[in-house]
């Protein structure tokens, strides 16, 4: 039986492990550190439960694809409910807004909260749900890396679509064009975080994203974020693949131009092919340390990272949500601390997200767990320990005056999760949550191909190559690495 080996064990490597075992592969994946998940873990604090990563799920049914490919049914593993509202916002001047999932619902709460005309906002909602219609399965489903890509018919609608792509336009400046409202401008600026770049850099191609959450919807998976990785192990155990917990891969074996295997501190697997889900640039300086790296990809600039505040609250709030966007003054200032001046703004945007609105058991009653994250720069050497400090404390002035409460003395438990701990934790480069930025026009095009032009038998998986960061694209990089690899030999 043909064997598979898998590099980590975060969401991306453990598609890749399932739909290589539908395949036929005998598959065995290699986690260095004590158990699945990658960025996508839970811990305690206390009483306190907390997803430790990612805290958004959108296309859904990427995850279900994964039990219907095996012939599972995917409510017996997990089930989700879609949100509404997705989001709570808050601006400093006082206005708020609350994100509701229906596109109606949604442009009459902005019309009523910022007086943002409902039409526009639904013009915008339409033209971000066409753009993602055409030009999704060409961009995010097939490799950009292969000639069969660009002769399919899904080619045709993409084309269709490239004059109202935004490509020499800047997120910012398309969005401002559209509306006056700079705090609605804002909320449209911010869908550039989602893959760790700057609105007013990255290209209005970016627009896509919003049909994500207002026209397929935001979800929530019982039991966490964490339940998603979980349920997908356990598939993945049913279909035999093996998990290797605490086993470092040191080397990708290679023999006569081809992927032979791994070694790790147990020994040496010899395999026929070999999938990395490891971050593309340790991936070569690391593993395949022999072997020539495109320096100009491993070069590309970096996403942003986060600084996160795991927070146990003795106290409810009501008038918060599951997720919960505390704006700052000036946009474009806090991204030029971020990408040109590599620190944190003295006014960062906050995000809160609180899992115990529902799921209950995640706090003791009467309290709440927040996870307070800020985007900041990736790991270049800063003295995090002092940003860490200076930050807190300006994030507890920002949330005590715009929630009108003291909040320090109601934090009893805590722990925080910096670009340095991230990077050791995950070997994402510099801590870097998505690999790349997409702040330029090209940048799609200049993320690493999931398979190798020099290597047979070895392909790339997760957020630092094709098509990028986040649950949904992590899932795709998977599926992609599946679709590329060849039938196993019976």
């Amino acid at each position: 039986m043909a064997k598979a080996a898998v590099i980590g064990a975060g969401i991306g490597g453990i598609a890749a492990s399932i739909r290589l075992a539908v395949k036929g592969y005998d598959v065995t994946v290699f986690e260095a550190n004590e158990s699945f998940g990658g960025k996508m873990h839970e811990f305690w604090l206390g009483k306190y439960r907390f997803d430790a990563g990612p805290s958004l799920f959108t296309l859904p049914k990427l995850v279900d694809e994964l039990f219907i490919l095996a012939g599972r049914d995917p409510s017996d593993y997990f089930t989700y409910t879609r949100l509404d509202p997705i989001t709570h916002y808050f601006w400093p001047d006082g206005s708020h807004l609350k994100a509701y999932a229906e596109p109606l619902k949604f442009a009459e709460e902005a019309e009523a909260q910022l007086g943002v005309p409902k039409q526009d906002v639904l013009k915008a909602l339409s033209k971000s749900a066409r753009l993602y219609k055409g030009t999704a399965d060409t961009f995010l489903h097939k490799s950009l890396h292969k000639l069969g890509t660009y002769l399919s018919a899904d080619v045709l609608k993409s084309l269709q679509c490239l004059p109202d792509l935004g490509l020499t336009s800047t997120m910012h400046n398309a969005n401002k064009s559209l509306f006056k409202d700079q705090r609605f401008v804002q909320l449209l600026d911010r869908f550039a975080t989602y893959n760790g770049s700057d609105p007013y850099q990255a290209p209005a191609t970016l627009n896509i994203i919003p049909h994500l959450e207002h026209g397929i919807g935001a979800f929530y998976p019982k039991g966490g974020i964490y339940n998603i990785a979980a349920s997908m192990v356990k598939l993945a155990k049913e279909l035999g693949v093996q998990f290797r917990y605490n086993e470092k891969v040191d080397r990708i074996l290679v023999e006569q131009g081809k992927a032979s295997g791994v070694q790790t501190n147990s020994g040496r697997y010899k395999t026929d092919l070999v999938v990395s889900n490891m971050d593309i640039v340790p991936t070569y300086r690391h593993l395949l340390p022999n072997q020539p790296a495109p320096e100009k990809t491993l070069q590309q600039p970096r996403s942003s990272s986060a600084l996160i505040f795991y927070w146990g609250v003795k106290k409810q709030f009501p008038e918060l949500n599951l997720h919960n966007i505390f704006f700052s003054e000036n946009y474009k200032t806090e991204f030029e601390h971020i990408f040109k001046y590599k620190t944190i703004s003295p006014d960062p945007t906050v995000y809160v997200n609180i899992t115990s609105k529902l799921e209950p058991a995640d706090a003791p009653v009467g309290s709440e767990n927040w996870f307070v994250m800020v985007n900041v720069p990736h790991n270049q050497g800063q003295d995090w320990q002092e940003l860490t400090a200076v930050t807190r404390e300006t994030v507890l002035r920002k949330l005590s005056r715009m929630l009108q409460v003291d909040l320090a003395p109601l934090i009893e438990e805590e722990q925080v999760l910096d670009p340095l701990t991230i990077e050791s934790r995950t070997s994402s480069f510099g801590g870097a949550l998505y690999g790349s930025s997409s702040n330029n026009m090209l940048a799609a095009f200049l993320r690493h191909p999931n398979f190798s032009n020099k290597l047979q038998g070895l392909y790339f998986c997760g957020g630092s190559v094709h098509p990028g960061g986040g649950i949904p694209l992590c899932l795709l990089s998977a599926k992609i690495v599946a679709d590329l690899a060849p039938a196993p030999k019976v």
